[in-house]
């Protein structure tokens, strides 16, 4: 296997994970990074689960156009998963919307100009369901941008946009991986997502209630998985694929995993909804949980099963697996 593949934002929890998966199978593997001081220790961290001598880095900023035409140099296909999650609201929201919009129509733009094969894009959930209350929703589903959705949940859903806009024209394709919430253990403890965060909060008591939230749920190993199965498969080509459980997951079920496992700090009460209201007055992470409190949606993932051969890790395992590499730390 001698194919080059280029991970934007190879430092990051999925990012990672995709490494270690296409290594694995015996690809070349370009990593950007916005700083190339993240570099080593992201070799260190991803040698440990697969061999590394096909791994190299590059440089390059999802804000500049600087490095990317050198990052795909003799790349047949390109993940881009560099987005951050972050549930705590931004002061402004384009903080998050620029570098999520514009870094992805620099991305595609180079993929174009180095005659790159298909695009992975990491996208999520949040770009089907988010405004659009409870109920079930499918691929052919977008967010309702005129509804009151958070500033993280635009930015999701402008970006996979701009991604369908941008191979309009030309041979380039196009597969998007909409991930739920996303489990299980990371590869580097110094990976700073916000489900890591979250898990992190939970086991050490720093988390004195649980918010009404559920959603629907994957282990990162799959995410990887399933980017890298639709990186090649002809059946993906110009399609969505929901990557999460078909049924929400409450974080009241997250707490009990956990419990069950041993962690007795974990809360179990769960937080009055009129209070995380109040508090998202003050507090931007209350505030950026503010859109999810109450919904419940399900999702048609059969298209997942049956193009992708998607075989689900229990999310049981996930959280506890999760739990026990972030307690080691």
């Amino acid at each position: 296997m001698n194919e080059r593949v280029l991970v934007t934002g190879i430092s990051g929890y999925i990012g990672q994970h995709c490494a270690v998966e296409l290594l694995k199978q015996g690809y070349e593997v370009v990593g950007s990074v916005r700083s190339k001081n993240k570099a080593e220790s992201t070799r260190i961290a991803i040698g440990k689960f697969a061999p590394v001598d096909k791994l190299i880095f590059t440089e390059a900023d999802l804000l500049s156009d600087k490095g990317w035409d050198a990052a795909m140099m003799g790349c047949s296909y390109v993940l881009h998963v560099a987005s951050p999650f972050v549930l705590t609201e931004p002061n402004n929201e384009n903080d998050l919307i620029t570098p999520a919009v514009e870094g992805t129509k620099r991305v595609l733009a180079a993929a174009k100009r180095a005659n790159v094969k298909r695009v992975v894009l990491t996208s999520s959930t949040v770009s089907i369901m988010a405004g659009n209350g409870s109920g079930k929703f499918g691929p052919e589903t977008w967010s309702n941008l005129n509804a009151k959705i958070g500033a993280y949940q635009k930015s999701k859903t402008l970006a996979e946009k701009a991604a369908w806009k941008s191979v309009e024209e030309g041979d380039m394709e196009l597969t998007v991986i909409n991930p739920g919430g996303v489990f299980g253990p990371p590869i580097s403890g110094a990976v700073d997502g916000q489900n890591v965060k979250m898990l992190t909060d939970m086991i050490k008591g720093k988390l004195p209630l649980i918010p009404d939230v559920a959603m629907g749920m994957i282990d990162v190993r799959d995410v990887a998985r399933l980017h890298v199965k639709a990186m090649t498969s002809h059946a993906a080509a110009g399609k969505r694929f929901i990557a999460a459980s078909a049924e929400p997951v409450s974080m009241e079920t997250v707490a009990q995993v956990l419990k069950e496992a041993g962690y007795s700090k974990v809360p179990t009460r769960r937080a009055p909804s009129a209070l995380l209201k109040f508090m998202s007055l003050f507090d931007r992470q209350a505030k950026g949980m503010i859109p999810f409190l109450g919904q419940r949606a399900s999702f048609d993932n059969r298209s997942t099963f049956e193009l992708l051969d998607w075989q689900p890790t229990p999310i049981e395992n996930s959280l506890r697996e999760m739990a026990a590499a972030i307690s080691q730390e």
